[in-house]
């Protein structure tokens, strides 16, 4: 029951960390368009990337965990 309600709170961080983050790479990029350039996390967005990560650490943990501990 506790850990189903661990992974629902988990996934919705994880969405809302994911649409949070710059959305820098699209169709026009790769053609040629503007952002061609490399740019480099900083700040809020690296440490935005980084809880992305934990997150989705957390969220494959529970996952196999309650895999096992489910009957």
């Amino acid at each position: 029951m506790i850990l189903g309600f661990l992974q629902v709170v988990i996934s919705i961080l994880l969405i809302v960390a994911i649409l949070f983050q710059q959305r820098g790479g699209g169709l026009s990029s790769s053609i040629g368009g503007a952002g061609g350039f490399y740019s480099t996390r900083r700040g809020a967005e690296k440490k935005l990337f980084y809880f992305t990560i934990i997150l989705v650490v957390l969220f494959i943990g529970l996952s196999i965990f309650n895999l096992f501990v489910t009957f």
